[in-house]
């Protein structure tokens, strides 16, 4: 069923589509609706919680558990964004009133808070999940309510769901243009394959390795996933100084990133000896991990806080006057911040906040935003258009850009794959 909103209205309650109740019994009911926040139909349709003055969407994020190292930062970049949309006016003349609630790291709790935002509280849209398992727990949840999400994560692919928007990167704009880059720079051959265990590193070091044997004609010569949140990682140092690749290839997420690269560190296993290529550190774990200990290492993302362009400055002046001087600013959190402009921008489009005519408009390749990584396309399959870069770590916990690419289109289904 579409979720609609529409206004109540004298030539509402008057029409014929409103069960005859009697006069008492018909205030007591439109009263709840009004109560509730709901605007739509007072007799049970599904609904939004939109107002004349207000529109409520949901923030589902893990702001506790281990994933709250690398999701703090996406919290951050949406309410800055919300903010200065309200200071803007709103989207359709209404202000954005924000829920936000916390998945703390445990996908259950992530289902059970999008229900409550979807069910209970009527959202317009939700902007949320970092984990793939996060993202795939709540999926069954918004394709049954017909609610929107806004996913900023590079993921894996394979998936395209009308009800979520996908700001961040998919597997041939992330992974097959980095490992390009990677064989061609650095002349490798022999990989080494290492992810936390959950959906999405296991499915995107499936990918990785095809690629790897059937495109660059490569080796894995080792493959290992660590427990989520796990600390503990000497025997697959020990394996992969024995194996001596030419490419650390890593996935590793969330707080296990602090011990893992220590550990390399402590072995001796550095940038200047050893090329490692991570999928996902950006500088909000870099914070956590410190610098020192990424030094002379490789990250493939879409964004650097290091990028120089007057639109980024602008951004990241923004956002550490909002959160403080100290507020790193990695992938995650700028394609966190183009959730809720891109939902503006749909929304205005369609002129309603009803489910299936935002979603007409996502599909109708006219939604772009001038982001702070550069323009963005969101293109009729549910993703963006972006580029790809490569930074090289330094030891103050920024990153230097040495590559980037043409814009890639998305392809979250590659041919044999």
């Amino acid at each position: 069923m579409s979720r609609k909103t529409h206004q109540p209205s004298a030539d509402h309650r008057a029409s014929q589509e409103v069960p005859q109740y009697p006069r008492k019994g018909l205030v007591a009911a439109l009263a709840s609706a009004l109560i509730l926040g709901v605007a739509g139909t007072a007799f049970g349709a599904s609904a939004l919680a939109v107002t004349d003055k207000e529109v409520t969407v949901g923030q589902l994020h893990s702001s506790t558990g281990t994933m709250a190292i690398s999701e703090t930062g996406a919290i951050e970049a949406e309410q800055l964004a919300i903010s200065q949309i309200n200071a803007m006016g709103g989207v359709l003349g209404r202000k954005i009133k924000l829920i936000q609630e916390d998945g703390a790291s445990d996908w259950p709790t992530f289902a059970e808070k999008a229900k409550k935002l979807l069910e209970s509280d009527h959202v317009a849209a939700i902007f949320g999940c970092w984990t793939s398992a996060s993202r795939k727990a709540v999926l069954p949840v918004l394709e049954r309510d017909n609610g929107l999400l806004y996913y900023p994560t590079f993921y894996e692919g394979l998936e395209q769901s009308k009800n979520v928007v996908y700001t961040g990167q998919e597997a041939t704009q992330q992974v097959f243009a980095g490992l390009d880059w990677v064989a061609k720079t650095k002349n490798a051959k022999t990989f080494y394959l290492i992810g936390s265990d959950y959906i999405w590193p296991r499915t995107t070091m499936k990918l990785a390795r095809k690629y790897i044997e059937t495109v660059l004609h490569g080796t894995v010569v080792g493959e290992e996933y660590a427990a989520l949140g796990s600390t503990e990682f000497g025997s697959t140092i020990n394996k992969i100084r024995l194996k001596k690749p030419d490419v650390i290839y890593a996935a590793v997420v969330g707080g296990s990133n602090v011990s893992w690269f220590k550990q390399l560190k402590a072995a001796g296993i550095t940038g200047k000896s050893q090329t490692l290529l991570t999928l996902s550190v950006t500088e909000d774990e870099a914070k956590g991990i410190g610098g020192e200990n990424l030094l002379g290492f490789y990250s493939a993302m879409k964004y650097f806080q290091s990028l120089n362009t007057p639109k980024n400055k602008e951004f990241v002046s923004q956002f550490k006057a909002k959160w403080g001087p100290t507020a790193p600013i990695g992938d995650v959190t700028q394609a966190a911040y183009e959730g809720p402009w891109l939902w503006k921008a749909a929304v205005e489009k369609a002129g309603s906040f009803e489910t299936d005519k935002v979603v007409k408009a996502e599909e109708s390749g006219t939604i772009t935003f001038d982001a702070p990584e550069g323009m963005v396309y969101l293109e009729p399959n549910h993703h963006l258009k972006t580029r790809l870069r490569i930074g090289e770590w330094r030891a103050d916990g920024q990153a230097d850009i040495v590559f980037t690419s043409d814009y890639i289109d998305p392809n979250p289904f590659p041919k044999g794959y």
